[in-house]
């Protein structure tokens, strides 16, 4: 009976997972079709306008070339027309002397005709002056007068042949399209909060200037969904075929990315989206079981002297997981295990992470105020006391920094303290590797190892801190980076070598 009730289980649980992938293909589809019809309205309107402009730049240029024909016109009439005036002032010039040579022929009597030449030869001598060099230009004009027009009727140099250009037209097409390229998810890289994203073309193409990546986060591990999904983050003009995204906070399980190639004019296809996974140590401060004296705010904890006064208590905070790795559990630290708002009394200023540590290695990282007096990291099981400190308890392991008279940084646990001769950071990197039951502080920066506790963890951990006249940042959604586990590789080679420090605690 029980066997079939699993099987009947397991079916039923297949087949809600189907009906969520179809449901979610659904969407796909619906998102698909919506943006079919916007981008095939938005491709129509850049066709309208490409053709608009096309248009004004023929009307321009039809406008500028009729200008220059009528422009051309009125050289040739107005040349026409001065030439034609020259053309009637000789002939005018020339009649008159036409008509005087005329009637001095006609006349019969020479008495007559001797009076006539008298009165010539006195007009002769009277006009010497005027008269003959009036007769020279008039001579001189009818006989240099050209008789053939000085500019031609032709316009045939101002005629065009849009007949390449007519065919240009023709040829007009759509603009090649480059293909989708392929993201090789083999190659791809996920390490030390960076992603790097290696793409290819499925065949040569010399006209690709540049990529187009897109990536986003989710916590869903198969098709990308459409709906409660975060934007896509853009990264443009990617002259390679990789590139690496760097300075990431996985807070969640995956990250989705895609790729398109673009020429200098239009951008293809995007690739088939790729669903890389991003595991990584994901809490926030459990304001529940912090001391009254602590101003809890999500990964920030600040010494708070008025006693909380004007916060306001958080009751039932439900136990939701944002963490991007499998293993971590949220755990109950809320009202019904640790009772009011103030966990921690006494001079407990403590503050637990809202999600256990049962498996696995993980990184977080704390940063403090420059004025902070005092300060401790690290971890607990969860029956820390309401009166105990971190690093004061058998089932807890911190480094504590003491700023109050001089500066001193120490290893604590079980009520033992070590004193560390090494500089104080300015951020403290925490490795836990509860498998292998070590617990290691770095200097975040450097990634110098300043200690290093090795036990046996018995129970789940929670991170701890504890903070007085200060407050403390801390750094989540971390993988653990490859120095600090090159580093640890070289220590687990060393770890004969123990120190007072280190036990095995139940």
């Amino acid at each position: 009976m029980d066997e079939q009730r699993e099987t009947l289980q397991r079916i039923v649980s297949t087949l809600a997972n189907k009906n969520d992938e179809i449901h979610n293909f659904i969407d796909i589809l619906n998102h698909t079709i919506k943006n079919v019809q916007v981008n095939s309205s938005s491709a129509i309107s850049e066709l309208d306008e490409e053709f608009d402009r096309l248009y004004s730049v023929l009307y321009e240029m039809s406008g500028t070339m009729a200008n220059t024909i009528r422009q051309e016109a009125a050289h040739k009439i107005q040349a026409l027309q001065d030439q034609l005036s020259q053309c009637r002032n000789a002939l005018e010039s020339s009649e008159e002397l036409l008509e005087l040579a005329t009637q001095s022929l006609d006349i019969k009597d020479p008495v007559e005709f001797l009076k006539v030449e008298n009165i010539e030869k006195m007009y002769v001598r009277q006009m010497l002056a005027g008269r003959e060099i009036k007769d020279r230009v008039t001579v001189a004009s009818v006989f240099r007068l050209s008789l053939k027009p000085e500019v031609s009727d032709s316009m045939t140099h101002l005629m065009v042949d849009f007949s390449m250009e007519r065919h240009m037209l023709q040829a007009i097409k759509f603009l090649p399209v480059p293909r989708a390229p392929e993201i090789d998810v083999a190659a791809c890289v996920v390490a030390d909060n960076c992603i790097t994203v290696s793409w290819g073309m499925p065949e040569e193409d010399s006209r690709i200037d540049h990529f187009v990546l897109e990536y986003r986060k989710t916590d869903f591990g198969g098709l990308p969904r459409v709906k409660d999904e975060q934007h896509w983050e853009v990264i443009d003009n990617i002259k390679a075929t990789e590139y690496t995204i760097s300075g990431l906070k996985f807070d969640k399980k995956y990250v989705n990315v895609r790729v398109k190639a673009c020429n200098k004019a239009v951008a293809g296809e995007y690739s088939d989206p790729a669903t890389l996974e991003t595991k990584a140590f994901v809490f926030s401060l459990d304001s529940t079981s912090s001391h009254l004296n602590l101003k809890v705010e999500d990964t920030y904890v600040e010494w708070d002297p008025t006693g909380g006064k004007g916060q306001l208590k958080i009751k039932g905070k439900e136990n939701k997981s944002r963490s991007g790795a499998l293993s971590p559990k949220r755990t109950s630290v809320g009202p019904a295990a640790r009772g009011s708002r103030d966990r921690f009394v006494g001079e407990s200023y403590t503050v637990l992470g809202d999600t256990t540590i049962e498996s696995g290695q993980h990184y977080w990282e704390v940063k403090a105020q420059k004025d902070c007096k005092s300060y401790s990291v690290g971890v607990t099981y969860r029956n820390l006391g309401k009166f105990d400190q971190l690093g004061k308890t058998s089932s807890s392991w911190c480094i504590h920094i003491n700023n109050w008279l001089q500066t001193v940084l120490s290893a604590k646990h079980s009520n033992k303290t070590k004193t560390l001769d090494t500089p104080v950071p300015d951020r403290v990197g925490v490795y836990c590797d509860f498998d292998g039951g070590q617990l290691s502080f770095y200097n975040a920066n450097s990634k110098e190892l300043l200690y290093t506790f090795r036990t046996k963890f018995t129970q789940p951990l929670l991170p701890g801190f504890m903070t007085w006249c200060g407050g403390l940042t801390v750094s989540t959604g971390l993988q653990v980076p490859s120095a600090v586990s090159m580093v640890q590789k070289s220590e687990n080679r060393l770890s004969g070598s123990t120190n007072s420090l280190n036990n095995i605690a139940y």
